[in-house]
């Protein structure tokens, strides 16, 4: 059965993740130190970022239905992030804490404008809550990375974070531009999906357990927990990492796919 996560838990877990990017800043030698994950930013660069990302989603919430994203001055008002560590800590606890107010006030059918227009995902308010969620996870994990043991994105959120990097950042009416393929993807918790990429673009559905086309019709799987199979999907984690089966050439395309282009 696959669920995704209901608003409310939605706005809890951002909550949740949140505290735990917070206290990995906190905990990190210096706001010096160099992102392993992305060896050009430093850790205060990446709050910075991060931060100032949690603030543009909230103007786009904010705006509702829309051809485009608000003008940056509608969320990059008053400057950059402070640099003095306390002081950064709660400038990031100021933009979470702001994304949730608006989340919640505008609750989860707000029409608004999203980048994932040709994918199944709705472009709404609950979108882009889900959409937060996952991000933060994600940088979370990149925060621990610079300076405490780094812990797997929990179950729950992992495995609807790889339901969303499937049906928002993957699934897509963009041809694709090689042969076609299809690709499975297997969660050690019991959930599957199937990728199949085609002229048509990338369709994405979930696979029972135990069922669908046999496996010679697959031309590439991947197995890990649902938290590998996300930090995978954003490049936190090599293939190697994965139990993987076929033509690997496929998910080396994928990951330099930009339908966007």
């Amino acid at each position: 059965m696959h669920e995704i996560l209901s608003f409310p838990d939605q706005l809890r877990l951002i909550d949740e993740r949140s505290a735990a990017f917070r206290a990995a800043v906190a905990a990190a030698p210096g706001l010096d130190v160099r992102m392993p994950t992305q060896p050009e930013r430093t850790l205060f660069d990446h709050v910075q970022h991060v931060g100032m990302g949690r603030r543009k989603a909230a103007a786009i919430v904010t705006a509702g239905p829309a051809d485009a994203p608000p003008e940056e001055s509608a969320w990059k008002g008053g400057g950059g992030a402070p640099r003095e560590r306390e002081a950064l800590l709660t400038w990031w606890d100021e933009s979470v804490r702001h994304l949730v107010s608006v989340l919640r006030e505008a609750g989860p059918d707000r029409g608004c404008w999203t980048w994932w227009a040709d994918s199944p995902s709705p472009q709404t308010s609950g979108a882009w809550a889900r959409r937060q969620l996952h991000e933060i996870a994600v940088h979370t994990y990149d925060v621990q990375l610079a300076g405490v043991t780094p812990q797997p994105i929990p179950e729950k959120i992992a495995l609807d974070g790889f339901d969303d990097c499937q049906f928002t950042l993957c699934a897509t009416t963009v041809p694709w531009p090689h042969e076609p393929a299809i690709v499975d993807y297997h969660a050690a918790e019991g959930r599957s999906w199937r990728l199949r990429l085609n002229h048509d673009g990338a369709q994405v559905e979930h696979l029972a357990p135990d069922a669908g086309e046999a496996p010679d019709t697959v031309d590439a799987s991947a197995r890990g927990t649902a938290s590998e199979l996300v930090l995978f999907f954003y490049g936190r984690r090599p293939l190697e990492s994965l139990e993987s089966e076929g033509d690997r050439r496929i998910f080396d395309r994928l990951a330099t796919w930009d339908p966007s282009a």
